[in-house]
This record gives structure tokens, sequence and C-alpha cells, in this order.
């Protein structure tokens, strides 16, 4: 299954993108974290308690908000049992989900809390994370779709 560029809509993407920003905004001027999921998912495995309330309703928000908001959608996204190997097996999810946790702890953040928070701070260390998560991302897909 290709992406169907008739539907492709950059005015949802926008707005997603927009309340993403409004988001991470929200979160540091409220209570001054920064919404990098990896830091929020292993805080909510340390034994740091008297943090973990906001960090377990920002979980539970990444999780219960797509179904409620999938009615309102203007993307079908694939299943990725429907798509004829193109989208990669079950396995792959898998193995690349747990790749990308290890990224995460070392390069001391993940996608979200470099590309989004970082970038937005300036922070010379997320330009750099973000360049090389990018930069892996383009070569690791070339070489999935046209080497391997």
């Amino acid at each position: 299954m290709s992406i169907d560029w008739l539907n492709f809509s950059p005015t949802a993407s926008l707005i997603g993108g927009l309340l993403i920003g409004i988001a991470c905004t929200l979160l540091l001027l409220g209570i001054g974290r920064f919404a990098g999921i990896s830091g929020i998912v292993g805080g909510l495995l340390d034994s740091d308690r008297g943090d973990s309330g906001w960090k377990a309703a920002f979980v539970a928000g990444l999780v219960i908000a797509p179904s409620l908001l999938k009615p309102f959608s203007v993307v079908e996204l694939p299943d990725f049992r429907e798509t004829g190997g193109n989208a990669g097996s079950l396995l792959d999810f898998i193995l690349g989900g747990f790749m990308a946790g290890i990224g995460a702890r070392l390069a001391k953040g993940c996608t979200s809390g470099h590309g989004i928070c970082g970038l937005g701070r300036f922070s010379r260390r997320s330009v750099v994370a973000v360049v090389l998560f990018m930069s892996t991302a383009v070569a690791v897909t070339y070489i999935y779709r046209h080497l391997a």
C-alpha cells in the first residue's frame, strides 16, 4: 500500500503540529517540565513517586486522546496487517520500538524531547541529536527499502 498523496492533508498536519507545540509550551510554563516522552515514561518507572501524578496523566492522555479524536480524523492511517509487507511486520515494529528506546537512552532524550522542546529552546545538544536522528532514519529507511 503506497501513500495516497491526493488524501494528504497539510492542514491537519499543521493543526496537529500546533497542538503539540501548544501542549509542550503549556507543560513547560505550567509546571516547568519538558515534554520528552522517554523521560516521562522512564520517570514513571523510577522510584520517585512525588512526580508520578502528572507523568501518569500525560501518558494516559497519549493513549486515550487518539481514540477520542479518531472520529474527527481527516487522515486514514493504514493498518500494518493490510499493507502487503510494505510497512513491515509486527516484529519489525517491535524491534524498531526497542531500538528507538535504546537510542533515546543513549541520546539522553527522545525525538519529541530534543526535536520539539530542545529545538524550541535553541539547545545545541538537541540540534546535534535531531540531525543524528533524522540522518539515521533516512539511512536506515533507504537500506531497508532498497538494499535489504
